[in-house]
């Protein structure tokens, strides 16, 4: 072993659970609770134009989809990166 390895065992080493909780997983948790609230919380009709149709869906559906798609690119990123 090098002077810079140190070993889990030898000197109060960090735990499971602390290297459980970074910065990333505790966004991301905050964000999976803050969205299905901020999703049902606005249930009014809007007016959405793609390209040249106009569709009148729910908002919370429009920010369901917007976050589901946002969902599936973190998780293609992400799994490119490994």
């Amino acid at each position: 072993m090098s002077p810079n390895e140190t070993s889990r065992t030898s000197g109060g080493g960090g735990s499971r659970f602390g290297d459980a909780l970074t910065p990333g997983r505790i966004g991301t948790a905050a964000l999976a609770v803050v969205t299905p609230v901020l999703v049902f919380q606005n249930t009014r009709e809007i007016e959405i134009r793609l390209l040249v149709p106009e569709v009148s869906p729910p908002l919370h559906l429009a920010l369901l989809a917007t976050a589901l798609i946002a969902a599936a690119r973190g998780y293609v990123t992400a799994r490119r990166r490994k």
